[in-house]
């Protein structure tokens, strides 16, 4: 039986919740931003104004059904992030290691010169923040997880850290296990 799916999500204050039973979406908004989800059939969703606390519960028939109770524990962990998500948010930060390498804002868009015979335009979406400092350190932040997650994992493709050099955009808390490279000679 889940138990992610059992754990009551508790509503911080500032934060509105509004659920549909109907459509089986709830939104949340608060201080960080808005968002909405909408779950699958099979997952109930309630929230309880008195306790600020959001429930998810799945028929008693559909414990023993291994998708339901998938569904349920996916369910409760997305209501619970989009709830920490408008109240705290969500932050990714990247490193630049290269000479000569760094990033910089142009308007909206995120610049990288990485060691390419041209600059690369990465464009963040609705919702994210992008700050560089110093050129060569990148914060993404905003109230959806999965947005900056994923924007975060764009901007480290554009040239994946290398165990050789070190060289790369890594993550600020990734460690690269460095590889000792060719010997020459006896």
């Amino acid at each position: 039986m889940s138990r992610i799916g059992k754990k009551p999500i508790s509503v911080p204050s500032g934060v509105s919740v509004k659920v549909d039973e109907r459509g089986r979406s709830i939104g949340v908004s608060g201080p960080k931003g808005d968002l909405s989800f909408e779950w699958v059939d099979g997952v109930s969703v309630a929230f309880d104004e008195g306790e600020k606390m959001i429930r998810c519960t799945i028929p008693e028939a559909a414990q023993s059904q291994r998708q339901q109770r998938a569904f349920w524990g996916t369910t409760r962990a997305r209501i619970q992030n989009m709830v920490t998500g408008v109240s705290a948010g969500f932050k990714k930060e990247l490193n630049i290691v290269g000479v000569g390498w760094n990033a910089k804002m142009q308007g909206k868009n995120l610049q990288l010169n990485v060691g390419y015979c041209h600059p690369v335009d990465l464009t963040p979406p609705q919702g994210v923040d992008v700050e560089v400092d110093k050129n060569n350190r990148i914060a993404i932040s905003g109230p959806d997880k999965h947005a900056v997650g994923q924007f975060a994992a764009t901007v480290r493709d554009q040239r994946r850290p290398e165990p050789y050099n070190g060289k790369g955009i890594m993550y600020v808390d990734e460690v690269i296990t460095r590889k000792q490279g060719k010997v020459f000679g006896s």
